[in-house]
């Protein structure tokens, strides 16, 4: 996932981004059906199981990059929300929907579980041979511009966004305490556990559903930090709940703040990035998604060991939410961003620049 989505930030800002999906759609589906060929085969050893997997993540982690700039070059600049919020409302649907339908296909037969998922990729690639042409948006014949992994750095507005996320998930990431919490406290019921995750997809969902209102919002930076605020908080209230009623309301809401705050950070880094920079922003954003859970719950597990489970989802929440108030103070340019006061600004500099072009052939003329 981290290799390859550099990689795939690289490309999608040389090459055809339609291309890079349908190969690495390929790819997907070698790797796939390789899955189903060895279960069927009775394969008892991991390492084909593991390289397998691997490669399938790779290839799909070579084109996240240029799927990322899709909405972007798709979708008129009003509408690039309403499509992330699209987007992530499939996700969270295939949070709840895919583990059941793989639990009851792989209770039946392992190959059929494997099968299921190379059978549907047909499908994803039948959709991105549909795609446009989508070569990176340059003048033709210039060469690839060099600043696009220094600009999310450089560019306030984007380093604000990106430092957001990367604190949020870092600090406060719960998943992996969560069977500590449910043996502590809910007397290590499955059933329980099961319900911790649905309840953020859940929140997901619901907010997904009634997207239209937020996706009309002006101020996106404003919106992801006091989402990831209340994403914080929420997990402490969580942490803080002794009764599993509560404690799966605190987790609706943390679901509902972190889908809002995905939203809104996609539509900043995809609106603010300059085109024949998006592949490689998008890698950056893409890393971030990726590392930044995976850190939070290996820090989530030692603080529990350290110090309790109930007391390590609180101190992660107020971390993450007083890490957010602090990106807030020290990076104004975020939480003042107006995507229509900049869309107007783009609009002049673009007329400006024609002027200036149409200018300066009439002078050579």
């Amino acid at each position: 996932m981290l290799a390859f989505g550099v990689v795939g930030g690289t490309l999608a800002d040389r090459y055809d981004r339609r291309t890079i999906l349908q190969l690495s759609t390929v790819g997907h589906a070698v790797a796939a059906t390789g899955l189903t060929v060895q279960a069927a085969l009775g394969n008892t050893s991991p390492w084909p199981v593991l390289g397998l997997i691997a490669a399938g993540t790779a290839a799909a982690a070579l084109g996240s990059p240029a799927r990322r700039t899709l909405p972007a070059r798709l979708l008129p600049r009003h509408q690039v929300a309403a499509g992330l919020a699209l987007s992530n409302l499939s996700f969270q649907a295939s949070l709840l929907v895919g583990p059941a339908i793989g639990g009851l296909l792989v209770a039946a037969s392992l190959p059929a579980g494997y099968a299921a998922q190379a059978a549907m990729i047909p499908i994803a690639l039948a959709a991105a041979l549909r795609l446009p042409k989508l070569p990176p948006d340059r003048t033709p014949g210039t060469k690839v511009h060099r600043g696009g992994w220094t600009l999310p750095w450089r560019q306030p507005v984007l380093r604000g966004a990106l430092l957001t996320d990367l604190a949020t998930t870092a600090l406060s990431m719960p998943v992996a305490i969560f069977p500590m919490i449910n043996a502590l406290r809910f007397d290590n019921d499955p059933r329980t556990l099961g319900l911790f995750l649905s309840a953020i997809a859940l929140g997901g969902i619901s907010a997904g559903l009634v997207s239209g209102a937020v996706t009309r919002l002006r101020r996106w930076g404003l919106v992801q930090l006091v989402c990831s605020i209340g994403w914080g908080l929420a997990l402490a209230g969580f942490g803080l709940s002794t009764s599993a009623a509560v404690a799966l309301c605190f987790l609706v809401l943390a679901g509902v703040a972190d889908t809002v705050g995905v939203v809104a950070r996609g539509t900043l880094v995809q609106l603010v990035t300059p085109d024949g920079l998006r592949g490689r922003v998008s890698a950056v954003d893409h890393v971030i998604g990726v590392a930044g859970p995976e850190v939070g719950n290996m820090r989530g597990g030692i603080l529990a060991a350290a110090v309790g489970a109930p007391a390590a989802l609180v101190i992660g929440g107020l971390s993450a939410a007083l890490a957010a108030m602090a990106i807030s103070a020290t990076h104004p340019q975020v939480r003042a961003y107006d995507n229509d006061a900049a869309h107007d600004e783009e609009a002049e500099h673009g007329l400006q620049d024609r002027r200036d072009h149409d200018g300066k052939v009439l002078s050579e003329r």
